[in-house]
């Protein structure tokens, strides 16, 4: 393959976002390494992609089948030069009642399946003192909102992991993107049954994702309106907060 080919891993490319992507930079010239749980999935998106995506199929939430694929896919690519983690899994919190197991398997891939991910790339990177990694978070990591609680705990907990790597890794030649879409029309959105403003389509979420990663950007959102208004709702005091908050809960709680 040609040498001056730059490599890509999307995890979390079967569908919605991180499928989208993959898309996008295989346009963009990457050979992609696309990775998530749907072999047949893949499959369908490496064949769309006409060579230039090729699919590696893996659980994220397990560890050490994250370190093999990632070996593999170096093996037979080479170097990665960007990852990007998109994998994640949403359910709305049920009304009136508050879910452990819930919180466990939503933590299990979103945090700790994207942790196995940057433990298996960050131990390929570091050494090379070259790469960059992005993790998809969500604006709903900015604050808590009613229905959202346990997904937004895993977003905030990504956004905060990134500002926390950030400088260190920049040291060490390793550029951080942490990404912030609001509502986008994915699986996980369709399953919704509550207004979606300014909602957009993977593809428009795609496109600005990869211009953002092509100036290195730190962190990557959209649609701006949407950021402004949550980022605003986290400076509020916490009486106001909680009144704005408030108007959010649905109807049908017990």
């Amino acid at each position: 393959m040609d040498g001056q080919q730059k490599r890509a891993w999307v995890v979390g490319a079967s569908s919605g976002i991180g499928a989208a992507v993959a898309l996008k930079l295989a346009d963009a010239g990457y050979l992609v390494a696309a990775s998530a749980r749907n072999e047949t999935a893949l499959d369908r998106l490496a064949t769309e992609a006409g060579g230039s995506v090729r699919a590696y199929p893996v659980d994220i939430r397990d560890g050490e089948s994250v370190g093999r694929t990632l070996g593999e896919i170096e093996e037979t690519m080479g170097p990665v030069d960007l990852a990007v983690f998109a994998a994640g899994i949403y359910r709305r919190d049920e009304p009136g009642r508050f879910a452990a197991d819930l919180v466990a398997k939503t933590v299990d891939v979103n945090l700790m399946g994207t942790s196995h991910c940057l433990d298996a790339v960050l131990g390929r990177m570091v050494p090379r003192r070259s790469g960059h990694v992005a993790i998809i978070a969500s604006v709903s990591g900015y604050a808590g909102l009613p229905g959202g609680g346990v997904y937004g705990a895993t977003k905030s907990a990504l956004i905060t992991l990134a500002e926390a790597i950030y400088p260190e890794l920049k040291e060490k030649g390793i550029a951080v993107s942490v990404i912030n879409p609001g509502f986008v029309q994915t699986p996980l959105t369709d399953q919704n049954d509550f207004p979606m403003p300014f909602m957009i389509s993977a593809e428009d979420a795609a496109g600005r994702i990869v211009r953002g990663l092509q100036s290195r950007r730190f962190e990557i959102a959209f649609p701006k309106r949407m950021v402004y208004l949550l980022k605003l709702l986290r400076l509020l005091p916490y009486p106001l907060f909680f009144a704005v908050t408030k108007k959010m809960l649905r109807a049908d709680r017990v």
